[in-house]
């Protein structure tokens, strides 16, 4: 039993969207690539003595179109990478050692400098191995096509089909800033390690080639909203949030807008029109000197809505993530409840408090 779980798939089921996005990229990248590389050599009036396209490319073309968060897929790792390792085969090469022996050495020698250069890509190793098995005739142009100009192709590609297809790519990178222009971390970030403290951890446990700080980061935040929303239950917006609202109208004069907010004390006021639901107003509109001609639907602002069957979890994920101070909930567009960072700290505190 032991054995067959050990030989089992280590990775969840498979997103077909994912697959067919990451298929999709890859195979047009390197259509992209060889149309590159077989007109430059064409303009030079070249005859090469090697593919266009290299084995090593199709596995480079995985790494970048399909899992374009791990680090091993980054342009500094394939485009050093790739490099490194070709230059180092055509160094070993030059020695005239036995075959066996040059493949050898080119390998290992090429792991070694993409260590060195902090310049890790697996497809790297099989540029080495090419490199050595093929003994191209001209270095250099080896060197600048396929090696280089091939690397920048599959990278360029890469971080154009991830713009059009809504994922991210080079990866992310923690922000020097929070949302409010400050260095302090936003608020579901305060309690985590620093970016340096994640990624000496990384490094300790030897993930550092598997995982970007950025994204563990966002993998910690995550099962931190999940783990926080199981003990709370099954309660949701609609378990949570105020159903006797105080409202206004977007017509409604500054004077009134803001006598309401003095009467009730609420840091926010739902909008609200002949079509439903508008937009909340915060008290700060109040900073500066609005313009008296300006009526209350002037001042809405758009928001984050949710329905009333929202996760307590997704709600302070949300109110912890964003300025808003209170997240309207809208059932078929109809404004029918709102749920404060008030009510998430009272509920919180209750389950802390068990």
């Amino acid at each position: 039993m032991k054995l067959l779980r050990a030989i089992s798939p280590a990775l969840p089921a498979g997103n077909w969207a994912d697959a067919l996005r990451g298929g999709v990229g890859a195979a047009a990248g390197l259509g992209l690539t060889a149309c590159v590389l077989s007109w430059t050599s064409a303009a030079r009036g070249d005859a090469l003595h090697f593919p266009l396209l290299i084995a090593p490319f199709g596995a480079s073309a995985l790494l970048i179109f399909v899992v374009p968060n791990s680090p091993l897929a980054q342009p500094w790792s394939v485009m050093v990478g790739n490099l490194l390792s070709a230059v180092v085969a055509l160094l070993v090469i030059s020695l005239a050692l036995p075959p066996i022996i040059t493949d050898m050495l080119s390998v290992g020698l090429a792991i070694l400098a993409m260590a060195f250069a902090r310049a890790l890509h697996p497809p790297s190793g099989a540029v080495a191995l090419f490199t050595a098995l093929s003994a191209p005739n001209d270095p250099l142009l080896y060197l600048w096509s396929p090696i280089f100009l091939g690397s920048l192709c599959l990278i360029a590609f890469g971080v154009l089909w991830a713009r059009m297809t809504g994922r991210v790519y080079p990866f992310r990178q923690p922000p020097e800033v929070s949302a409010h222009g400050t260095a302090d971390p936003s608020p579901d970030r305060r309690h985590l390690p620093s970016p340096d403290a994640m990624a000496e951890l990384l490094t300790r446990l030897r993930l550092d080639a598997n995982i970007g700080v950025e994204d563990v980061t966002r993998l910690f935040t995550a099962a931190e909203v999940d783990a926080a929303s199981r003990p709370l239950g099954t309660l949701a917006a609609q378990d949570l949030m105020s159903r006797d609202l105080v409202t206004v109208a977007k017509d409604t004069p500054l004077p009134v807008l803001a006598e309401t907010f003095q009467r009730h004390g609420f840091q926010s006021l739902p909008v609200v029109g002949d079509a439903g639901f508008i937009g909340l107003v915060s008290n700060e509109v109040w900073i500066g000197t609005p313009n008296p001609s300006q009526t209350t639907g002037d001042l809405a602002q758009p928001c984050i809505t949710v329905p009333p069957e929202a996760s307590a979890g997704e709600l302070a994920h949300i109110l912890a993530s964003n300025r808003q101070q209170a997240i309207p909930v809208l059932d078929d567009g109809r404004l029918v409840g709102i749920v404060t960072r008030s009510d998430l700290i009272a509920l919180l505190a209750r389950g802390f408090a068990r």
